[in-house]
């Protein structure tokens, strides 16, 4: 069983819900998946980016296949985006706020348990952003799609700045739950600045170029 704070852990929980419900709704959109596929890639998007974190610092068996909320809530997720996809869709910004929430956990998580493996500053914030992004780059990889981290700017950046902000309070020697919370919050800001004002990481011109004669 995790042995998180409460709030981090009640965090990390919905979170983990979260991802299963809106990759399980991304999948119903981008495939045409029975019902195990849909909670497959639900579970995939919840649950991949803690795997791999975990596998890359040698913390085996995976945290997230350990603890038994974990892969029951993001199997839940799955369920109900499968069971209700028509009318999840009407509450679509309430999803979206719940994805950041997760986003915002599993990056200062993330962070924080790979600096106490024992690795450098930089490897930290790398794998905070992974175990953020790395479930849902997956899942787009598995339905053929450009992972939406490589096309929305204001995803990985909200995660980058929220893993940053932990490792730098963890350096600092200053990281408890305030600071964890604090650097959890300031992800979920970014991302849902950039989700409100439509913003974007500067792209190439000549992808400028492309979009503006079309």
């Amino acid at each position: 069983m995790s042995s998180e704070p409460a709030p981090l852990l009640a965090l990390d929980l919905t979170g983990t819900f979260a991802f299963g419900l809106n990759g399980a709704l991304t999948a119903v959109r981008a495939a045409r998946l029975d019902v195990v596929g849909v909670v497959v890639l639900g579970m995939i998007t919840a649950l991949g980016g803690g795997v791999i974190r975990d596998v890359l610092i040698d913390s085996l068996p995976p945290a997230t296949l350990v603890d038994w909320r974990f892969y029951t809530l993001a199997a839940a997720g799955g369920l109900i985006a499968f069971a209700l996809s028509k009318h999840l869709r009407r509450i679509g910004t309430a999803i979206t706020v719940l994805d950041a929430l997760g986003l915002s956990a599993f990056a200062v998580i993330g962070a924080s348990k790979a600096l106490q493996s024992g690795l450098g500053v930089a490897p930290a914030v790398l794998l905070g952003v992974i175990t953020a992004v790395g479930g849902g780059t997956i899942r787009d990889t598995l339905v053929g799609q450009v992972p939406s981290v490589l096309r929305s700017g204001l995803y990985a950046i909200p995660a980058l700045v929220g893993a940053s902000v932990t490792v730098a309070t963890i350096e600092w020697g200053v990281y408890g739950l305030p600071a964890a919370l604090g650097a959890a919050l300031t992800c979920f800001l970014i991302r849902m600045i950039g989700i409100r004002f439509s913003l974007n990481a500067p792209e190439p011109p000549e992808t400028r170029e492309r979009k503006a004669d079309t």
